[in-house]
């Protein structure tokens, strides 16, 4: 099992586990936690599971491939540590990690 941390848009954090080969956006479904709304259910065409990765855990999450890339232009408020949550397949090196949901989805 692999521990992450949610962070909502107003501060508010909610720590889980998530199993490992799972995504985080997986992860974040089956545990209830709000502001992922993954309309596409996780095929990496809508992204509505946008979240912001810590900064200290960009080397381990890595960058965002090509078509995800693509996808983040229809997101909200990217950022350099913009990622789709669909795209993060848990490992046991993200053990730890920490996403922030934005204030607004889609």
């Amino acid at each position: 099992m692999v521990q992450i941390t949610y962070v909502d848009a107003a501060g508010t954090p909610r720590t889980v586990k998530g199993e490992v080969g799972s995504t985080v956006m997986e992860t974040a479904i089956r545990n209830n936690v709000p502001g992922i709304d993954a309309e596409c259910g996780g095929a990496c065409a809508c992204a509505t599971c946008h979240v912001y990765v810590g900064d200290d855990w960009a080397e381990a999450v890595g960058p965002a491939e090509p078509m995800e890339q693509d996808m983040l232009d229809f997101a909200s408020d990217v950022r350099p540590s913009s990622r789709l949550s669909c795209q993060i397949r848990l490992k046991p090196e993200l053990d730890g990690l920490t996403v922030t949901t934005p204030a607004r989805q889609g």
